[in-house]
């Protein structure tokens, strides 16, 4: 039998909740964002996962807290956001850090570096390794407080219009790609071509450029490379990973509630796992489908890759006896990057090897598909 103690208790406990939401909602500000996306809206999961922040801080605020997600070029172009967001034209971007080495190389290491770190260890260096923290100082120098928001793993290397067999092949090619790692194919004889997101097809279908690199093939097959390049190669070294940043204006982030800080943490933390999972489960079937209608799927020459790796080392330390902003970052990272590479090798790598050779003798092992 339920005591008329517990029941009364449990009268006022309700009481109490009851008249505590809407104290909070009382005190809660309402603040509207605008955000501007390097990316197009066509490319649902790189430009989702600036979209996908916008929604889960609407949620977990329970509409108070709200930002609106734009396309590249319908607020600034999408090569444009970091300006904006340090002039305070609009409060919050969504981009890839690597298109503004430009300003300085060091925006590099928010994004992408060649021959880097895969997902998880960038990952690890951003969140638990010091990585953000050496990345804060430069970051407040533009105004800017970068946030990790999404990732897209392992890249491709590009669509080409001619084979890449030797080194030599590279020389006087016009090449779409981005940030630090145009500087390195530089060395090797390639003029790089920065263009947003949107516009590489036109200049490829045009020949103003002969090759582009853009992500992997979930977001290739939409922006439809395949119709005029016919080589897809592989890895993008590149871009082992590419961390996505979630840009917020050094005086709007101040001004923000300690609870809509946190709020705008979380939801970038969840974009990256969702950004992740969904290229993961996109890519595989999307790769199927490109080699299938015609695409010819060709790994770089080791060659290449070896040449690449020296001159992208070379170049950082160029860059680092120069650039006391770069170095300070780079250093920091390198040491990190040895620790990673050292664990790596040992189980992950092990694992990883063994598993792809005997999935790759099964499929020898299978007949052949009538």
């Amino acid at each position: 039998m339920i005591s008329r103690r517990f029941l009364a208790g449990t009268a006022v406990a309700g009481t109490t909740a009851a008249l505590a939401a809407p104290a909070i909602a009382q005190t809660a500000p309402e603040i509207r964002w605008r955000m501007a996306s390097s990316f197009p809206r066509s490319l649902d999961t790189i430009y989702g996962a600036g979209e996908y922040v916008a929604k889960r801080v609407g949620v977990l605020t329970d509409g108070k807290f709200q930002i609106r997600a734009f396309p590249a070029g319908e607020l600034v172009p999408g090569l444009q956001v970091a300006d904006a967001v340090q002039a305070g034209t609009v409060e919050c971007a969504h981009t890839a850090s690597y298109y503004f080495t430009g300003k300085d190389p060091t925006f590099a290491f928010d994004g992408a570096v060649p021959f880097g770190l895969n997902m998880r260890q960038n990952n690890a260096w951003l969140t638990q390794g010091g990585g953000r923290d050496v990345m804060k100082e430069f970051f407040a120098g533009y105004n800017i407080v970068s946030i990790p928001a999404g990732n897209t793993g392992a890249q491709m290397g590009g669509w080409f219009r001619k084979e890449i067999k030797t080194v030599k092949d590279l020389e006087g090619l016009k090449f779409r790609i981005a940030g630090i790692a145009g500087s390195v194919m530089q060395k090797l004889g390639v003029i790089p071509q920065q263009i947003a997101g949107g516009d590489i097809y036109p200049s490829l279908e045009k020949g103003t450029i002969d090759a582009a690199e853009w992500v992997g093939p979930y977001d290739d097959e939409k922006l439809g490379f395949n119709r005029v390049a016919p080589f897809y190669y592989y890895p993008g070294f590149w871009e082992g990973s590419l961390n996505l940043s979630f840009y917020v204006n050094k005086a709007k982030m101040e001004e923000l509630p300690p609870l809509y800080r946190e709020v705008l943490e979380s939801a970038c933390r969840d974009s990256t796992i969702e950004t992740i999972a969904k290229y993961d489960v996109q890519n595989p079937a999307a790769l199927r489908r490109l080699v299938a209608a015609g695409t010819q799927l060709r790994p770089f020459p080791r060659e290449v890759m070896q040449a690449c790796y020296k001159a992208a080392f070379e170049l950082y330390d160029q860059i680092a006896d120069q650039n006391p902003n770069f170095k300070k970052v780079y250093e920091h990272w390198r040491a990190f990057r040895e620790t990673q590479y050292g664990w790596f090798r040992v189980t992950e790598y092990s694992f990883d090897q063994f598993v792809y050779f005997m999935y790759g003798q099964e499929l020898q092992q299978q007949p052949p598909r009538r």
